[in-house]
């Protein structure tokens, strides 16, 4: 059996005649489309695909050629089909990955607000010294030594309440104790 005979028996639904132009062409195909793809395993499926769609479309074979370039083109146009593919899969997983990083980064900056409103909320219900002594630390950033000379109290009391202000804000943050130093500089800057 030769090309042209295997295809006019293909037409007819002939399997054994399909089979011979398989085994015919496989390796060859396989070996041109690899030198696109650089990989063989690839390379096998495409050429699979090709061969499947060369049979169901048997009927628009001529049958006075080579099937060659026709199987040459069909395993051409699947392996071009497979590229525009991969980039739609890769575009569209760049999309879901970069909305996850926006509802995250919304998400963060929520519960931020959240966890600020909180630490004001706790900084309130501090006694009235201790609250005063606290926000001129964190909000106004005024060291220990100056707070003590403008209050005219002691160093020591100034260190005793800001110790009484810091246990009630871990006390209240005790799940999210990693982000009490992030709090503290966004609730100062807030705040200036």
């Amino acid at each position: 059996m030769n090309e042209v005979e295997a295809v006019i028996a293909m037409k007819r639904g002939d399997r054994s005649a399909f089979k011979y132009l398989f085994t015919t062409y496989y390796s060859r195909l396989v070996a041109y489309i690899t030198t696109y793809t650089h990989d063989k395993f690839q390379s096998e499926d495409i050429v699979q695909h090709a061969f499947i769609r060369f049979w169901e479309d048997k009927s628009k074979l001529d049958e006075t050629k080579s099937p060659k370039g026709y199987l040459y083109a069909i395993a051409y146009n699947r392996y071009i089909d497979t590229i525009k593919k991969t980039k739609k899969q890769e575009k569209l997983l760049d999309q879901i990955w970069e909305r996850a990083l926006i509802d995250r980064i919304e998400e963060d900056s929520e519960m931020q607000e959240m966890r600020i409103q909180k630490m004001k909320e706790i900084i309130e219900t501090l006694p009235p010294k201790c609250r005063k002594i606290i926000q001129m630390n964190k909000v106004q950033g005024i060291g220990y030594k100056e707070i003590a000379a403008q209050m005219g109290i002691s160093i020591k009391t100034v260190e005793s309440q800001m110790r009484i202000a810091f246990t009630k804000i871990r006390e209240a943050f005790k799940n999210d104790s990693v982000l009490l130093f992030v709090l503290f500089e966004k609730f100062r800057n807030g705040n200036k």
